[in-house]
């Protein structure tokens, strides 16, 4: 078994086991800003299964998202209360989400793809794994040419869990309402 195996498997006990290092290191990304450039990424392992080098041009943020359903302010002009509707479920994972913020805080860097890290009460923390789409070390790797090229991948849904959110993972029967996307499969079949 390589090292990574064992760096996943500690990663994982230590979530399961609520581990006082853990507790510790949440308490902290608390305190710190929402969106946060880190120094180098705290699950190595997924890290680099999702495609980090440790090269110049290639950043990890770690991203701070607000658990819970979507909250609507009350209403106080007249209608029904049950037409009220304040809670409502995202259509789009806080994962999207936090890569989107990540996008908007570095905008010269591209979204490659990012993991779920922690979470307490009121946060999930997630870490972005982003490259600079203009430094020679990144233009010139072959394995990143294809994500640099796309630009405003984390807004226009082309990450992994962007595609997730979007339906295209699935494949197989009732899913062609989901190609090219949603909306125009609606239009389409109805």
């Amino acid at each position: 078994m390589n090292s990574y195996k064992y760096i996943n498997r500690t990663f994982r006990n230590e979530y399961s086991e609520r581990s006082q290092e853990l507790k510790q290191h949440i308490a902290a990304w608390r305190r710190q800003a929402p969106v946060e450039r880190v120094a180098k990424p705290t699950n190595v392992a997924r890290a680099r299964e999702l495609g980090y080098k440790a090269k110049q041009g290639v950043v990890v943020a770690r991203v701070r998202v607000r658990r819970g359903l979507s909250h609507r302010g009350k209403i106080t002009a007249g209608r029904k209360p049950s037409k009220e509707g304040r809670y409502y479920a995202f259509r789009k994972s806080l994962q999207s989400v936090a890569e989107e913020r990540a996008a908007a805080k570095f905008t010269n860097c591209e979204v490659l793809n990012s993991y779920y890290v922690g979470e307490d009460g009121d946060y999930k923390f997630f870490e972005v794994v982003l490259l600079d789409a203009t430094h020679p070390s990144v233009l010139g790797d072959r394995s990143y040419a294809g994500v640099v090229a796309q630009r405003g991948r984390a807004s226009r849904g082309l990450t992994s869990s962007g595609r997730k959110h979007r339906g295209l993972v699935n494949k197989g029967f009732g899913t062609s309402w989901n190609r090219p996307s949603v909306k125009s499969g609606q239009s389409r079949n109805s």
